[in-house]
């Protein structure tokens, strides 16, 4: 088989791998194995919310730095709160097929924490409509966590940006969803 695009092929084989009612067919995907954007015209508008975590971990120098306001890049932690906001609002330029949202909050929260030696990173996102939030608040704890490593990255080249993960959802068809 010849392939233009090597993700094309990929995603023909997975859809020709489906046998219709043994797997749930991936929504992104169409008949051809070709990506697509979801249709949402039909879905009702709907309250939305996710929340994201994460976190970056460090040496305890580092963090003693960045509680201090002691790098040279300024405040760490207020930087890498815009960030995350920011991203969020943009994540539709960012990743592929996500749908442009009329956001109505952003609250990107980051703390530190002792033990062990962390930033740690939520991200609550908001909106009314007919898709998700998931994808924007993922997207503002990255962003955020590139951030904090890009300000201390001069005096700590061995952080680790760790542990990004959805941690709840709600609205929309599937309901609820809380992951421990």
């Amino acid at each position: 088989m010849t392939c233009r695009y090597s993700i094309g092929w990929r995603c023909r084989t997975l859809a020709a791998e489906q046998s219709p009612g043994t797997q749930p067919e991936l929504s992104h995907i169409d008949a051809q194995g070709r990506a697509r954007m979801v249709d949402v015209g039909d879905k009702e508008i709907t309250e939305r919310r996710a929340v994201a975590e994460g976190r970056v971990l460090m040496q305890p120098e580092t963090l003693e730095l960045i509680r201090d306001s002691a790098l040279r890049k300024g405040d760490v932690l207020t930087t890498a709160e815009i960030a995350g906001v920011m991203a969020a609002k943009r994540t539709h330029e960012l990743i592929p097929l996500c749908h442009p949202l009329m956001l109505n909050r952003v609250l990107v929260e980051l703390s530190l924490v002792d033990d062990p030696p962390s930033v740690a990173i939520r991200a609550e996102v908001r909106c009314s409509g007919k898709t998700g939030v998931e994808m924007e608040a993922l997207t503002a704890v990255s962003v955020a966590g590139l951030t904090v490593y890009d300000m201390a990255k001069a005096v700590d080249r061995g952080m680790r940006i760790d542990a990004i993960r959805l941690r709840e959802k709600d609205g929309g068809r599937s309901g609820p969803v809380r992951l421990d």
